[in-house]
């Protein structure tokens, strides 16, 4: 039963590293032709139905660009599409998402503290709500809102809040933001798959045909596009942080992910702005930094159940298993001997506020809920606890091994 464990913790490494080399070309591509966009500069010898060009200098060589605002006026031998950076980034990232947040559901996706629901209800909920977005997004995009671009990005945003709420309602702290960037990132990918590819496939069907394409499919594409530009960067911060029981662990974690979408419409105004004139408005930064004044004192606001409360809350069938089995007295012991210094609810540790990472080892239901990561952090490596902290004996990590190898069983 080990081997499964520590096979199926690779998989998880390896389809994380897939999903960030896939997302780092995604954002790169789109960063670059956002910013190519908007450096544009008329020549009047430029041929007919040209926008602008761009002159640039990368590697020893250089580059010269032009863009058609349509089309050129035939259809060149060889064109390269720009989609599989997004397809595939999406579809790792659901990978991972069902690998951490479905099959681990026990642990990381469901909070019995905030909603009593089984792993199944918890899971539906969360494959069938990231196709909420979308539909609400695409049905705004494409009524008379789109004439209104200022206010279409503000009622997405409502509806950003209304989803970082509900999801903080239901799931974990780092999973309620796992999600908002799941949900998030599904709208970027469905606006590539579903508007902007289709209606480039139209614009090059038209030029193979000898025909005029029109410019509304371009112009389809290219708000879209903007979109999905301003949306990456909380995508970002939302995606690493589960890392920060700062940002996922603290009682106005919605409010703080909410904010986060702000500082992205902030973050790129200023870049944006600078590709497009040479010099960006430096008030974005002033507002940005009070963001994250306001974040970072959100964040002080505890949201973690107290250890009365967690002690009287009844243990899930996934806890009952681990700590029925044998072994278990001697492995708690061990785990609260040698790691609930730093992961406790109000860690002892000089310079520690919140257990790292969120993970509390404190009742007999912590250590049950979190014995996977014991396993394999404590049992089958040496990574926990760090050996400046604390020394813990082989005889330890061997009960540790043994309970959950009998838990397993």
């Amino acid at each position: 039963m080990y081997d499964l464990a520590i096979l199926w913790d690779w998989i998880a490494f390896s389809v994380r590293w897939l999903h960030v080399i896939t997302a780092m070309a995604w954002i790169g591509a789109s960063f670059y032709f956002i910013a190519l966009d908007l450096m544009l500069k008329p020549n009047d010898a430029l041929p007919e139905g040209a926008h602008g060009e761009e002159w640039e200098v990368h590697g020893g060589g250089f580059y010269h660009t032009v863009k058609y605002m349509v089309a050129p006026a035939r259809m060149p031998e060889h064109l390269t599409w720009h989609k599989w950076q997004s397809y595939s980034t999406w579809l790792s990232g659901a990978a991972l998402m069902m690998i951490v947040y479905w099959v681990g559901g026990e642990l990381y996706l469901l909070d019995p503290a905030k909603a009593n629901l089984s792993l199944w209800q918890g899971v539906l909920i969360s494959g069938g709500s990231l196709t909420i977005g979308w539909v609400l997004y695409d049905q705004m995009c494409k009524s008379r809102l789109s004439e209104q671009p200022t206010l279409l990005m503000l009622l997405l945003f409502v509806i950003l809040v209304i989803m970082s709420w509900g999801y903080n309602q239901i799931f974990t702290g780092r999973a309620a933001l796992l999600h908002l960037g799941a949900f998030t990132a599904t709208i970027m990918t469905a606006n590539v798959f579903f508007q902007i590819m289709p209606n480039q496939r139209i614009v090059v069907e038209d030029l193979k045909a000898g025909r005029a394409p029109d410019a509304k499919y371009g112009k389809i594409a290219k708000v879209r596009s903007t979109h999905n530009n301003y949306l990456t960067l909380p995508v970002v911060f939302l995606m690493l942080s589960n890392h920060y029981p700062l940002a996922f662990g603290t009682e106005y974690a919605w409010i703080i992910a909410s904010l986060i979408f702000l500082t992205g419409v902030t973050i790129r105004h200023y870049f944006n702005t600078m590709h497009r004139t040479g010099a960006g408005p430096n008030w974005t930064w002033v507002v940005t930094v009070l963001l994250m004044i306001a974040i970072a004192w959100l964040s002080t606001f505890s949201g973690t159940e107290s250890v009365e409360e967690a002690e009287a809350r009844a243990l899930t069938p996934h806890e009952q298993a681990y700590v029925a089995a044998e072994g278990f007295e001697e492995a708690y012991y061990a785990v609260v001997g040698n790691c609930a210094m730093c992961h406790a609810r109000e860690p002892s540790w000089d310079g520690l506020h919140w257990a790292p990472k969120g993970v509390v080892l404190e009742t007999e239901a912590d250590v049950a809920r979190h014995a996977d990561q014991i396993y394999l952090q404590a049992g089958r490596s040496h990574a926990m606890p760090p050996p400046n902290a604390i020394q813990m004996d082989q005889e330890a990590r061997q009960l540790i091994v043994a309970w959950y190898d009998a838990a397993r069983k």
